[in-house]
């Protein structure tokens, strides 16, 4: 076990101080703050409203899988029958059926995220399908960015080809721990084989980029566990790695009660595994981006972050720009200018709505100038670890004092060294990268340090 420098002691220090509650923030408001006022009489003027000059992005959630992980926080159930996955496919076309006459035009997509669940649960068929949905509502640019996230273990290779032939540029896999006690523990039992193979299937098909996601505060994890994990996905050199943080909310996710409290590491473990392994990473010769996110110094997630373009939003650092993101499927978002759109979440129900022609909103959230600023300050300081709040309040029509009061409550973390104030310009130290989301939260104008959010840090 590496042992605890003098910088990593503060850190830990900090965390006794400061440690709480947060939201990961992928989106102002968080999606905790969304509310029936938003229907689907709102969602459909938003959605005629839609500049057709402008290019968006389109989500499709995938709420299948062969298992149920029991880490998860997405919304998935598992199944057992393909049928399940085709007839899920066809309400997908349905819904862009629903969703086509309701746009101005058929606008221009610049990237499409397909989310799960396990996308790749999807046959060649289906697959075949929901492109050809998407082509006929959008005119997909031959040069957008096609990200899946993908179960390796019933990832095939003539999947991952006809991925590729239907335009595939990004596959994120998700690994999280290849120890076999922690494996247990979550039930996802994956072998570093199964990886590998995944990886040479996707990479003889010459897709351009193959992330990995990993998680440190998993059950039974330790620091020497999740290093040698580290370590055997370094061998396969992805493009881009996202170290994220277990979130264990079972009040939220009940299935989270099948992994026991006490085989957690505490916070202090957790953050000590978190830096140790991304020191690791970054020796590896990856870049840092953001909170939890690691690229290659030629990745273009590395790029924007170096160039102040960087974006985030509900599927994590993007470098998408496009400010409209059109959701399909059960619990899927959109964002729009006027604000955000949520589908039912609950899958049977979603089913229901669209068999019966109806858009499949349930509930989402208006926002006003002072969203739009508090969301410009927190994204600002996710992806770039500062911000000038002063430019941010003027370029949103408000005085630049705007933010003092959130400012001035971050006093004790500035005192502390998490953050420095230069002028107005707010900015993350190295010390204080940790707790980002911490700072973020002053700017928070909803109530943020709340049991249903996973903790900081």
């Amino acid at each position: 076990m590496t042992s605890v420098s003098p910088y990593d002691s503060r850190r830990l220090q900090l965390l006794t101080k400061y440690d709480g509650h947060a939201p990961r923030y992928t989106s102002y408001p968080t999606a905790a703050q969304f509310t029936a006022a938003v229907d689907a009489e709102v969602h459909s003027t938003w959605l005629k409203s839609v500049d057709p000059t402008e290019p968006l992005s389109v989500y499709a959630h995938i709420p299948l899988c062969n298992r149920l992980c029991w880490y998860c926080g997405c919304n998935t159930r598992a199944i057992h029958r393909q049928s399940t996955v085709t007839s899920y496919v066809a309400r997908l076309i349905d819904e862009l059926a629903l969703i086509e006459p309701r746009l101005p035009q058929r606008p221009r997509a610049t990237a499409i995220h397909l989310g799960g669940g396990t996308p790749n649960m999807m046959g060649l068929d289906d697959l075949t399908t929901l492109f050809a949905g998407l082509r006929h509502v959008f005119r997909v640019s031959p040069c957008a960015d096609i990200a899946a996230e993908l179960d390796p273990g019933v990832l095939t290779e003539r999947w991952v080809r006809a991925a590729v032939f239907h335009g595939l540029t990004r596959a994120s896999l998700g690994v999280q721990d290849l120890d076999p006690k922690v494996q247990k523990a979550i039930n996802r039992i994956e072998p570093f084989e199964v990886i590998e193979r995944a990886v040479t299937w996707l990479r003889a098909a010459e897709t351009p980029s193959v992330n990995f996601d990993l998680m440190y505060g998993l059950p039974h994890q330790t620091e020497d566990r999740l290093l040698a994990t580290v370590g055997r996905c370094l061998t396969l050199r992805p493009d881009r790695i996202a170290l994220f943080g277990y979130a264990h909310v079972p009040w939220v996710k009940t299935h989270q009660k099948l992994i026991p409290t006490e085989a957690l590491p505490t916070s202090e473990e957790r953050l000590q595994h978190s830096e140790v392994a991304a020191e690791v990473i970054e020796k590896a010769g990856y870049v840092r981006v953001g909170m939890d996110h690691f690229a290659l110094p030629d990745d273009e997630l590395a790029k924007a972050a170096a160039e102040g373009r960087l974006h985030r939003n509900f599927q994590g650092y993007t470098t998408d720009r496009a400010q409209t993101v059109i959701g399909i499927g059960a619990s899927a978002i959109s964002r729009f200018e006027q604000g955000y759109v949520q589908n039912t979440v609950n899958e049977l129900a979603w089913r229901t709505k669209i068999s019966e022609g109806r858009l499949a909103t349930a509930r989402g959230v208006a926002l006003d100038a002072d969203d739009r600023l508090r969301g410009e300050v927190i994204e600002r300081l996710m992806c770039d670890l500062a911000v000038d709040v002063a430019a941010a309040c003027q370029r949103n029509g408000f005085a630049e004092t705007r933010l003092d009061q959130a400012l001035s409550s971050l006093q004790p973390m500035i005192a502390d060294g998490v953050c420095a104030l230069e002028g107005r310009t707010l900015r993350l130290t190295e010390l204080g990268r940790p707790f980002i989301r911490l700072v973020a939260a002053a700017f928070d104008a909803t109530e943020s340090d709340q049991p249903r959010y996973s903790r900081a840090v």
